[in-house]
């Protein structure tokens, strides 16, 4: 994004910008989306956005928020099963990039606390490898779970 439109949207003389130039605003400046359309200081405000569908008449700050973030029970409650249904295929998503995170940063514990040498850690690595193992058998459920929803894995299952 060049600094002449970045000047055009300060000053007004753009009032509509992309997709992909929000997106690049709200990363260049580290916040959220939704910072940059709502008022999110204000939660329970009303969202005033030009140009929406009537759909979002009466939709506040912090329903807003959580739509456009796809958060199951939250502030914003879906309409449709098939809205609900899509929201928990998100989550699934978020979950199973969650329990593969935690078995990297586990899998850096047992290394490091293997290669200390100190035999007083033996039952720290047991228990560490004890929960590595269910945390890789809940990642297998949830990516079988995505996989019978027709998503398919692109990163092989880590093992404990």
């Amino acid at each position: 994004m060049t600094e002449a439109i970045l000047e055009n949207i300060e000053s007004g003389r753009k009032a509509d910008i992309s997709v992909s130039q929000l997106l690049n605003i709200a990363r260049g400046l580290n916040v959220p989306v939704s910072m940059l359309l709502a008022p999110m200081g204000a939660p329970d405000s009303a969202l005033d956005l030009p140009n929406l569908s009537a759909d979002f008449d009466g939709m506040r700050a912090a329903e807003f928020d959580c739509w456009l973030s796809a958060i199951p029970a939250s502030a914003y409650r879906p309409r449709h099963a098939s809205e609900r249904a899509d929201i928990a295929l998100l989550n699934s998503l978020r979950e199973l990039g969650t329990l593969r995170r935690e078995l990297d940063r586990l899998r850096i514990v047992l290394e490091s606390q293997k290669a200390s040498g100190d035999p007083d850690l033996t039952g720290a690595n047991a228990d560490v490898e004890k929960r590595m193992n269910r945390i890789a058998e809940d990642a297998a459920n949830v990516a079988g779970l995505l996989a019978s929803a027709g998503l398919t894995d692109n990163e092989e299952m880590p093992r404990a």
